[in-house]
């Protein structure tokens, strides 16, 4: 059966685009469906500061008059202008188990990267490397957590049908919150009592001042990463916004002398309030979205950034803060009543921070591959 790909405009006629996706994963009991106005908002370029430095095109495949695919094209000129690598990326990659259909999706995807310039073709990530990472091919049973992509089991291997190839692997790690270790304690307790030190929480109601301290150490302790893109002023302050109602006290800035060199931050897990919505934020589905949220409470969250300044990382005084951070963050879940989390994603070859989870007792569960294929080849 022959296929038909369609373009849509950011912005514009999104409908089909957002609606291919739950028709993919209609039986997939795993699939939590995200909020359609989410979606719709981060294809939107006045709404995505995304869109200030990238350039996104959006396709949906078609068989027989059914939207029976999706995928997006970008160019993201700031990763271009850090990395200079010539390599434009591919995201929303979720499609019926068909070869034809995928592979004529990442064709397309690929055609367009081509004629503006590009070599190489990486992903998916949907948009950016700072939003959803990866493909899953390992850890399918388990529902996706907030802003972590889901597929289904067969759509790595479309991936490689059509020619790409692993570049790196992310890990999801699960981790059951549990009273802390004793080294832990003990980093933990060395930290607190310097004088200089305090650990203090997120301010909600100034989150605006406060994105800039966030946005600060995330760009000095996450610059060597594989990848990394500096995350903008403009995004770090829609991210807040996106934030604003579900940050709790899991989200907390380490201080030595007033000044933030240490970051947490840890949301509960939105998809786990909003799986029974059906991407769909009705009058009704706000009220049990309060409720859950506020009164009942999630059991679950997502770590989603920790880190801590370059400049500290070989002081012998602040050896421990690393640990006592991941401490902080398992008493304060423990007190207010959280039994799991998904820690990361962190790269496979990480070795430092992976080996830190695992000495607090996470477990890979889940597995994010990114793919590349060099264009033309």
């Amino acid at each position: 059966m022959s296929v038909e790909i369609r373009q849509h405009r950011p912005g514009k006629d999104l409908k089909d685009f957002i609606q291919v996706a739950f028709d993919v994963y209609a039986d997939d009991p795993a699939w939590v469906a995200p909020l359609n106005m989410e979606i719709k908002d981060r294809l939107t370029p006045e709404k995505n500061p995304f869109f200030e430095h990238a350039e996104v095109a959006l396709f949906t495949a078609w068989q027989d008059g059914k939207a029976v695919g999706r995928i997006s094209a970008q160019i993201d000129h700031e990763h271009l202008r850090i990395h200079k690598d010539n390599a434009g990326f591919f995201g929303f990659f979720d499609t019926i188990d068909d070869q034809e259909v995928a592979s004529a999706l990442l064709q397309t995807a690929e055609h367009w990267l081509a004629n503006r310039g590009m070599s190489v073709m990486r992903g998916p990530f949907s948009l950016s490397i700072n939003e959803e990472t990866g493909l899953l091919v390992e850890g399918f049973d388990k529902p996706p957590v907030l802003m972590s992509p889901h597929h289904r089991e067969y759509q790595g291997k479309l991936a490689e049908g059509a020619g790409l190839q692993k570049v790196k692997d992310c890990y999801g790690w699960w981790y059951d919150v549990v009273a802390p270790t004793a080294r832990g304690q003990r980093a933990w307790e060395s930290i607190v009592a310097l004088p200089e030190f305090r650990f203090r929480t997120v301010d909600r109601k100034n989150l605006e001042n406060e994105v800039h301290d966030l946005l600060d150490v995330f760009n000095d302790a996450w610059q060597h990463n594989w990848g990394f893109v500096p995350a903008t002023d403009a995004e770090a302050k829609k991210m807040a916004a996106d934030l604003a109602l579900i940050l709790n006290d899991l989200s907390f800035f380490a201080e030595i002398d007033g000044q933030p060199v240490g970051i947490c931050v840890c949301p509960p897990n939105l998809n786990e309030v909003i799986h029974d919505f059906d991407g769909k934020l009705s009058p009704g589905n706000i009220g049990k979205l309060l409720w859950r949220l506020k009164l009942k409470g999630p059991k679950s969250a997502r770590l989603i950034l920790l880190g801590i300044r370059t400049e500290l990382r070989g002081k012998r005084r602040y050896a421990p803060l690393a640990q006592a951070i991941i401490n902080e963050l398992i008493r304060r879940g423990l007190r207010m009543g959280y039994e799991w989390a998904e820690l990361g994603w962190t790269l496979e070859d990480n070795r430092l921070i992976n080996a830190a989870i695992r000495s607090v007792g996470g477990k890979i569960y889940k597995r994010y591959r990114i793919y590349e294929k060099p264009i033309g080849a």
